[in-house]
């Protein structure tokens, strides 16, 4: 994933801003002007490390010199030093808690996401492991690119992204055909056409009228099969993708992985993070 460096600068600077408010109080109060303190950065648990690129970011966007030790996507051990960077003390922590959270929340997705893509290729599955947009306000842009540094597929990074017709936008449409038949209509040809099923009657309806996927929501393991078999029935197996979305977690989803379909989406991955341990300490005083 790729965007201009300053477009990312000013998104990591909208969070520290947010943060500082009107200022470190604490830092202003107790710390003399012109002191210079160097800092690093531990990783307190094993893990998958990601926000690498948006530490050196944030830190050189405030003159800080900085040294980084992996790369996103680098595993790493308990009590691992990943980055130091010096400078002015008082920068140094107004910054602490903000890029520890980057840190730390895109780590915790990336973790989480590489393990159950080893999961999936240990067992001789190429089921992709998608995302949702069950993100924070904000923080869509790192949530989905941890998903996509530990493995994952992003799935839509916002609306623009693809039609995903779902069960609101067909009650307002009137039904699955004629939401479909307009979407093929008016859609641009780079643009995919999803359609979200919740009963086995619909699937058929939404394969005939073209779907280009069919996102199962809330399936049972025991309806996605029934499903797979009657889209295999009627010629339709392989000739469209398949998604199973919704009740799958980090402990069931090898089940629905193995029902045949393309793609398993988890909006645990990013609405239940567990983030990466991490803490910075000042290990020299200029």
């Amino acid at each position: 994933m790729f965007i201009p460096r300053k477009i990312l600068e000013k998104k990591l600077l909208n969070l520290l801003i947010d943060d500082i408010g009107q200022g470190d109080l604490t830092s202003s109060i107790l710390l003399p002007e012109s002191l210079n303190a160097k800092a690093e950065i531990q990783v307190k648990q094993d893990g998958v490390v990601a926000g690498i690129e948006e530490a050196i970011i944030l830190v050189e966007s405030l003159s800080l010199k900085l040294l980084t030790y992996i790369l996103d996507g680098s595993e790493v051990s308990k009590n691992q030093i990943i980055m130091s960077f010096s400078g002015d003390a008082k920068t140094i922590l107004s910054i602490e808690r903000t890029i520890l959270n980057i840190l730390s929340r895109m780590s915790g997705i990336t973790t989480i996401t590489n393990q159950i893509i080893k999961k999936l290729r240990a067992s001789k599955l190429d089921t992709k492991l998608a995302a949702t947009r069950k993100t924070v306000p904000g923080l869509n842009y790192f949530d989905k690119k941890a998903v996509f540094i530990g493995g994952g597929d992003t799935h839509r990074m916002n609306l623009a992204d693809m039609i995903l017709i779902k069960n609101n936008h067909i009650a307002l449409a009137g039904d699955i055909q004629k939401a479909i038949r307009i979407a093929k209509k008016r859609t641009s040809f780079c643009k995919k056409i999803e359609v979200e099923v919740k009963e086995i009657n619909e699937v058929m309806i939404a394969a005939e009228a073209g779907a280009e996927i069919i996102m199962f929501d809330n399936f049972s393991i025991k309806e996605i099969k029934e499903a797979v078999h009657l889209l295999k029935k009627e010629g339709y197996y392989g000739k469209l993708l398949l998604e199973a979305s919704g009740g799958i977690n980090f402990t069931n989803f090898m089940d629905y992985a193995s029902a045949e379909v393309d793609i398993i989406s988890l909006g645990e991955l990013t609405h239940s993070v567990k983030s990466l341990d991490m803490s910075l300490k000042i290990i020299k005083i200029n």
